[in-house]
């Protein structure tokens, strides 16, 4: 609710120059991320434009005066990526002066997780690429990315420090947020589950034991269906069940 204002402040906003003020722009980039076929992906696109021409950047643009930091990450995720009502958070903003040699640019970024089922590329120039994390845990540092036989992918700005802290951020909420199951369809396997969290982690994790923690912990529930449609033995379908 906005409060009512007295005479005297009026008078003073009636008065004021904002132009009196350097300004710097605020963007709003978003990490969009997927799994596909157990491969952690994300959608890239390839600028058309200086500067850094032909190298790739997460979709983003700049806030409307008249829309609020998570309406435009929304619309972004819309308008360049076609999804919509999915896992969206803040991530972190990124303000160093240098970043962009336009103009002073902070950017906002968030990241949204997609299953792939949910996911369009949209335009020639937008891709998903492979994630490639070359350090272990959360020690964080340079991500690479890969299109087909090519790569790595030059990133343009500072992009790649933004999926990096990414990946950062995800690995630390794995163990103790349900933001896993976000990659996935709503009725899923175990061994789906567990490709999700060695994707995020970077390693392989045991069959036996991740199945043993899974079920314990109380937020997979049995269907009672099993696949359809496969080469080998059907493993039974579970859905997510949110801790009461």
């Amino acid at each position: 609710m906005t409060r009512q204002r007295s005479q005297e402040e009026l008078e003073f906003l009636q008065k004021y120059d904002p132009g009196d003020f350097e300004r710097p722009s605020v963007a709003v980039d978003v990490v969009i991320l997927t799994l596909d076929q157990g491969t952690l992906k994300v959608l890239l696109v390839q600028r058309t434009q200086y500067p850094d021409k032909e190298q790739w950047s997460l979709p983003g643009g700049f806030v409307g005066m008249e829309e609020s930091l998570d309406d435009a990450a929304r619309r972004l995720l819309d308008s360049k990526g076609g999804i919509s009502g999915v896992f969206l958070e803040q991530l972190y903003t990124f303000g160093e002066p240098s970043r962009d040699p336009r103009m002073r640019i902070i950017t906002v970024s968030y990241y949204a997780l997609v299953p792939i089922h949910r996911m369009n590329v949209l335009g020639e120039h937008a891709i998903l690429a492979e994630v490639n994390v070359p350090w272990e845990g959360e020690e964080g540092g340079a991500v690479e990315a890969y299109h087909g036989k090519t790569g790595p992918l030059p990133f343009a700005f500072d992009h790649n420090d933004i999926l990096s802290m990414t990946i950062l951020r995800i690995r630390g909420k794995l163990s103790y947020t349900p933001i896993g199951f976000e990659l996935l369809p709503e009725k899923f396997t175990l061994r789906e589950l567990r490709d999700v969290h060695e994707a995020i982690l970077g390693h392989p994790l045991n069959k036996d034991s991740f199945r043993r923690k899974v079920l314990a912990s109380g937020l997979v529930k049995p269907t009672g269906e099993k696949q359809s449609e496969v080469g080998h033995r059907p493993a039974e379908l579970y859905v997510y069940q949110p801790a009461s």
